[in-house]
């Protein structure tokens, strides 16, 4: 059985696919776009403004971040209110980011894998960081530089 995050991104790879077909979305040179060229580009070395990967990976920024006032449109600031949460649709408000956030992953040439890698990574520096009393004072982005794909 494959990897379940490894699921994940193919399914969304194949609606984002599906979706560039349903809406005629077409790449630089007419064809319809798919995720497989946007990951292509997002691998080549230089990527300036005007490149489809700049402007899907703002049209999915744009979308997670509706889904995240979505999602905060749930959620109850009155502390004197008697509503309950709706955790159902709070559920839901969530895996609809999730679908973004791989879209965005996948823009960005990502896949499972190096989604893993360099969380693990990036999961370590946080945890130096936490040993190192990290605050803006002492804020210095240099460990990030050392989190690879």
């Amino acid at each position: 059985m494959s990897d379940k995050l490894d699921q994940l991104f193919a399914m969304q790879s194949e609606l984002n696919d599906r979706i560039f077909a349903k809406k005629d979305i077409r790449d630089r040179e007419g064809k319809t776009l798919t995720m497989a060229a946007l990951v292509a580009e997002a691998n080549q070395a230089e990527l300036g403004p005007n490149t489809k990967v700049n402007e899907w990976l703002g049209k999915y920024l744009q979308a997670l971040d509706d889904e995240s006032r979505e999602l905060k449109e749930e959620l109850l600031w009155k502390w004197w209110s008697k509503d309950h949460l709706d955790m159902q649709n709070i559920r839901v408000e969530i895996i609809d980011q999730l679908h973004f956030w791989m879209s965005l992953a996948l823009t960005a040439g990502m896949d499972a894998e190096s989604v893993f890698k360099i969380y693990m990574q990036k999961n370590a520096v946080n945890h130096a960081r936490q040993e190192n009393n990290y605050s803006k004072s002492t804020k210095n982005e240099a460990d990030n530089q050392t989190v690879v794909m």
